[in-house]
C-alpha cells in the first residue's frame, strides 16, 4: 500500500512539473508574439502617433494666432484710446501754459519788467535808429 500512495505523490508531482514547464512555454511564447506584434504594427503605430500629433499642433497653433490676434486688437484699441487722451491732456497743458504765461507776464509788468513783446519792440526800434543814424553820419 505504501507503494500505491508513492507512486500517486510521484505522478501528481509530474504532472505539476509538467503543468509548470506548459506554462512556461505558454509564457514564452507570449512574449515572442507581442514582440513580433510590435515589430510589425509597431511602425503603422508610430505613423499613426505622428499624425495625431502634427492634428493637435496645428490646433495649438490656430488657437495662438486667435488669442494673439485678440490680444493685438485690444492693444490697438488702448493705444487709440491713450492717443485721444494725450490729445486731449496736451491741450489742458496748453491751456493751463497760456494761462501762466499771462499771469506771470501781467505781474511781471505791474512791478515794471518789460515782456518779452517790449523788448523785442524796442529791439527794432534800437535797429531802426541805428540805420538812420549811420544814414545821416554818412551825408556828414
Amino acid at each position: 500500500m505504501a507503494k500505491v500512495i508513492l507512486k500517486k505523490k510521484i505522478a501528481t508531482g509530474t504532472n505539476a512539473l509538467i503543468d509548470v514547464k506548459s506554462y512556461a512555454r505558454k509564457i514564452w511564447l507570449a512574449g515572442l508574439g507581442a514582440y513580433a506584434k510590435v515589430g510589425s504594427e509597431g511602425a503603422e503605430y508610430f505613423k499613426e502617433l505622428v499624425k495625431t500629433g502634427q492634428h493637435v499642433e496645428s490646433k495649438g497653433k490656430k488657437v495662438v494666432i486667435e488669442q494673439l490676434g485678440a490680444a493685438n486688437s485690444q492693444i490697438d484699441q488702448v493705444k487709440s484710446e491713450l492717443f485721444g487722451v494725450k490729445g486731449r491732456v496736451e491741450v489742458q497743458l496748453d491751456k493751463v501754459e497760456s494761462a501762466f504765461d499771462s499771469r506771470v507776464g501781467s505781474a511781471l509788468n505791474r512791478i515794471g519788467i518789460p515782456s518779452k513783446h517790449d523788448v523785442e519792440t524796442l529791439s527794432a526800434k534800437l535797429d531802426e535808429l541805428t540805420a538812420l543814424l549811420e544814414r545821416v553820419a554818412r551825408k556828414h
